[in-house]
């Protein structure tokens, strides 16, 4: 099987899993230590593709590939704090599947981004994915550091994929894009 074969049935994988978000909202459930913490991110859908498609983006349209991912853990961190503290964040399930519909978008156009708007892009999203995560930490700063690991590895990944993507073939970061766009209209749609 070609390696573009390869992340074509990678990405139909994760779109055809259940797209069921990481947070119901009702009943956190709380992670205590690194390897929860680190597990997290892994647990749900949106975050595992909003984290991989926010690397892929940066290797494919963001000139200092690290501005958009640095920019995301940083402010993840902010909002795990801010959840875990117990601030009251409006609208976090739409802000997540809002931010794969963006992020999918701006991966889709493969059209250069100055790192500084692709941080805040990337940040301002991020915020909002940690105060979902900050909610449910219950094993503090263990299981804060694991998910900060955890969510810069899935970063490393999509850059990985999204040089991957762009030296196989020009439509491939359309196609990826478009799938994480499809993926984060389907859940705005549902929680309407």
């Amino acid at each position: 099987m070609t390696p573009a074969r390869r992340i074509l049935l990678l990405a139909a994988a994760l779109l055809a899993s259940p797209l069921a978000l990481a947070h119901t909202g009702a009943q956190p459930h709380a992670h205590a230590g690194f390897l929860a913490g680190w597990l997290h991110p892994f647990t749900g859908a949106d975050h595992l593709v909003a984290m991989v498609a926010v690397g892929a983006w940066s290797a494919i349209a963001v000139r200092r590939v690290w501005a958009a991912p640095l920019a995301f853990v940083a402010l993840l961190a902010c909002g795990a704090l801010a959840g875990a503290a117990a601030l009251a964040v409006p609208g976090i399930e739409p802000m997540i599947a809002a931010s794969l519909l963006v992020v999918g978008l701006l991966l889709a156009t493969v059209h250069r981004v100055p790192a500084l708007l692709a941080a805040a892009v990337a940040g301002a999203f991020a915020f909002f994915h940690g105060a979902a995560h900050g909610v449910e930490l219950g094993g503090g700063a263990a299981a804060l550091a694991g998910m900060l690991l955890a969510t810069a590895a899935l970063h490393a990944a999509g850059i990985g994929i999204g040089r991957l993507l762009l030296a196989r073939h020009r439509w491939l970061p359309r196609v990826s894009g478009a799938s994480v766009a499809l993926l984060g209209a389907t859940l705005l749609l549902g929680l309407g």
